[in-house]
C-alpha cells in the first residue's frame, strides 16, 4: 500500500511516516516502479506501536534507542518490560521528576493566589481574578 493508505490505516499522516523513517523508527521502505514508498501490514502494525508509545510519554529519542526491538511489541500478548529498567525506567524517572516539579509549582501558585492546595484540588476551586483581587 502507498504512504497515504498506510498512514490512514495507522491513524496518522504521511508526514509522520516520513519523520519516523528519518529518525530511524521505521525502516526505509521499498519503492514502487514509480518511486512511491510501499508499506505492508507489518509496517502499519509498527506505526501503531510507535504512535501508542509516543502517546504514553515516550520520546522519539527514547524509541530510537530501542528501534530494533519495537517489533517485539506486536506479539500477542506483548512481552513484559521487566523490572522497569532501561528506557521504561528512565521515562518513569523523567515523568516522576516532572510531576514533582509541577506539584511544587502548583503549590507555590496556590499559596500566592490564596486558593486550596493539592488535597482540595479534586473539586474545582474558584480562582481569583489577579487583576481585580480575590472574589468575595
Amino acid at each position: 500500500m502507498r504512504i497515504g493508505d498506510a498512514a490512514a490505516a495507522a491513524g496518522t499522516t504521511p508526514r509522520a511516516l516520513r519523520f519516523y523513517e528519518q529518525r530511524g523508527l521505521l525502516a526505509p521502505q521499498g519503492r514502487s516502479p514509480s518511486g512511491q514508498r510501499e508499506y505492508g501490514p507489518g509496517d502499519v502494525a509498527r506505526i501503531r506501536i510507535i504512535r501508542d508509545l509516543l502517546a504514553h510519554g515516550f520520546t522519539v529519542e527514547d524509541l530510537r534507542g530501542v528501534a530494533d526491538r519495537l517489533h517485539l511489541l506486536a506479539a500477542d500478548p506483548p512481552p513484559s518490560c521487566g523490572s522497569g529498567g532501561g528506557v521504561v525506567g528512565h521515562r518513569l524517572s523523567v515523568l516522576d521528576a516532572e510531576i514533582e516539579r509541577l506539584t511544587r509549582l502548583r503549590e507555590a501558585l496556590a499559596r500566592r493566589a490564596g486558593v486550596a492546595g493539592p488535597t482540595a484540588a479534586r473539586a474545582p476551586q474558584p480562582v481569583p481574578d489577579l487583576k481585580r483581587g480575590p472574589r468575595p
